[in-house]
């Protein structure tokens, strides 16, 4: 399928609204989606706990308490409580001009949700994701993990997620 001929996300943007209002002060978080998915259609934060990273990038944000989106690689920016089919599509098989369309399709479900330049936004996602939200992220981009390999991370998240539990 190609990238161009997907729906704008504003169906997922209803769905978003009511956690987009309680995070503008002090942040949202967006985790990027992994090729690990369940067989079935389920809610966006269930489909993608085949991935052992996923879950532990769910389980930070979850104790953090900031509205958290998932940057789908079909889908673009999904709210946690959508229901998502399976599907193969990566950010790796995609052209630029697929990504920047993309990242088209992030930020104006962003801005549909009030996000703006003063938000902060914590990003647990690789390059593959940040880069074409370059733009729109500028300075307020926080990327906790940046330049650290899967393991690194994984042992990062688990960490603060107990250290926030323990707060």
């Amino acid at each position: 399928m190609i990238l161009s001929e997907l729906p704008m996300p504003f169906a997922f943007v209803a769905a978003m609204s009511d956690n987009a209002l309680s995070g503008r002060d002090s942040g949202i978080c967006l985790v990027a989606c992994t090729k690990k998915k369940l067989s079935i259609a389920v809610e966006a934060a269930e489909l993608y706990r085949a991935s052992a990273w996923f879950r532990l990038a769910r389980s930070y944000v979850e104790v953090q308490g900031l509205p958290w989106y998932i940057l789908s690689d079909m889908h673009g920016l999904v709210a946690p409580g959508t229901v998502l089919d399976p599907y193969e599509l990566s950010m790796r098989g995609m052209s630029l001009s697929q990504r920047r369309l993309w990242s088209d399709r992030v930020v104006t479900a962003l801005d549909a949700l009030g996000y703006d330049d003063a938000t902060p936004v914590h990003i647990l996602a690789g390059k593959l994701y940040r880069d074409p939200l370059a733009d729109w992220l500028g300075s307020r981009a926080i990327i906790p993990m940046k330049n650290m390999r899967i393991g690194q991370q994984m042992r990062w998240l688990r960490e603060q997620t107990l250290r926030s539990r323990r707060a």
